[in-house]
């Protein structure tokens, strides 16, 4: 697929069905709402009370949580091998 190409992937998050348009890989638009999905389910597998409009809001908090915690190692990483290749 080139860059800029367009595609429409039929995905099932949390019991919906969704179109997406985008330029990624119907395999990985899959993935990632596979992963969607299972964190929806984990989430109010704890939490039974939560509607679903609340449940997709914790989980889309929870979910930039761990991208921030990603983001900071990731970065902390970077200036170690930075330090290691100064020296």
């Amino acid at each position: 697929m080139s860059h800029n190409e367009k595609t429409r992937v039929s995905i099932k998050i949390y019991n919906r069905s969704y179109t997406v348009v985008g330029e990624e890989s119907p395999s990985d638009v899959q993935l990632v709402a596979s992963l969607v999905d299972q964190k929806m389910r984990e989430i109010k597998e704890n939490n039974s009370n939560l509607d679903v409009a609340d449940l997709a809001v914790l989980t889309a908090v929870n979910t930039m949580n761990d991208y921030m915690k990603l983001k900071e190692d990731y970065a902390t990483l970077l200036g170690t091998l930075k330090k290691k290749e100064d020296n």
